[in-house]
């Protein structure tokens, strides 16, 4: 049986967790076929899959439905869905924090990542040649025309982040109320990048570098290469905040005392 993605797991335990529901409406951004699948696979039935791929076809996800977007400038209004989904697409924007910024605005309920993760263990395997900055095994892939930056036939920068840094991307898009965040830590080996290389010596020896980023990777999760992170779009309000017609805003009485002092 093969093991559970970091991506169906991520699923399983938002579901578990109460976080998301089987009905809720999905949006996936920088979505494919991989996350229909895994989508179907976790029996979500109400989900739009949408990229900057124009090769797409509308019924290419049926019964799901598709959709020509820009993550980083999604059309749809805010709170447009209850969960806005992302799947290893957010590397592939030129400013991988406004995609995320987009997608926590069109979701009511929730926004769920999947991503690289920065760490020790990961820029010591970009050092050995276990892994790369740029992507261009997804422009190869594509004929050279795209799958880069913004699908272009340019090969992206692999943006990888930190816990850190989603806690001050959230907290700054929203900053009526805390992040409420829920990380998730996983690891996957590029058996592939390694079989590319030509010379047996040197896939050996990053076979073997990659057998022993496995175990410390096993040792310790938050070293390992992908992460998934939830973040709440119901958390509460700050204490000094208060809902108002036209949207959250400062306590009243707050300001009047300021104002008396």
């Amino acid at each position: 049986m093969p093991e559970e993605t970091i991506y169906a797991r991520a699923l399983r335990e938002s579901l578990a967790a109460g976080r998301m529901s089987r009905d809720d409406a999905v949006l996936v951004v920088a979505g494919g076929p991989y996350d229909a699948a895994t989508l179907r696979e976790a029996g979500f039935s109400n989900v739009v899959i949408s990229n900057l791929d124009t090769r797409m076809r509308a019924d290419a996800f049926a019964p799901y439905g598709w959709s020509l977007q820009d993550a980083e400038a999604l059309s749809h209004p805010d709170g447009a869905f209850d969960h806005v989904l992302v799947h290893a697409g957010l590397h592939h924007c030129r400013s991988p924090h406004r995609a995320l910024c987009e997608m926590m605005r069109v979701a009511r309920r929730g926004v769920l990542v999947v991503e690289s993760r920065d760490s020790l263990l990961m820029r010591l395997a970009v050092r050995l040649g276990l892994t790369a900055e740029h992507e261009l095994e997804a422009v190869i892939g594509n004929g050279g025309d795209m799958g880069g930056v913004a699908n272009t036939g340019v090969p992206n920068f692999v943006y990888r982040w930190t816990e850190r840094e989603v806690r001050k991307t959230v907290e700054s898009f929203d900053p009526a109320r805390p992040a409420r965040l829920a990380f998730l830590y996983g690891l996957r080996l590029p058996l592939a990048r390694l079989d590319a290389h030509h010379a047996p010596w040197k896939g050996a020896a990053l076979r073997l570098a990659a057998g022993m980023a496995l175990g410390l990777g096993r040792l310790f999760p938050r070293q390992g290469n992908l992460f998934a992170f939830h973040v709440d779009r119901t958390a509460p309000l700050h204490p000094w905040i208060r809902e108002a017609p036209d949207g959250p805003r400062l306590d009243p009485e707050i300001v009047r005392i300021g104002r008396a002092a």
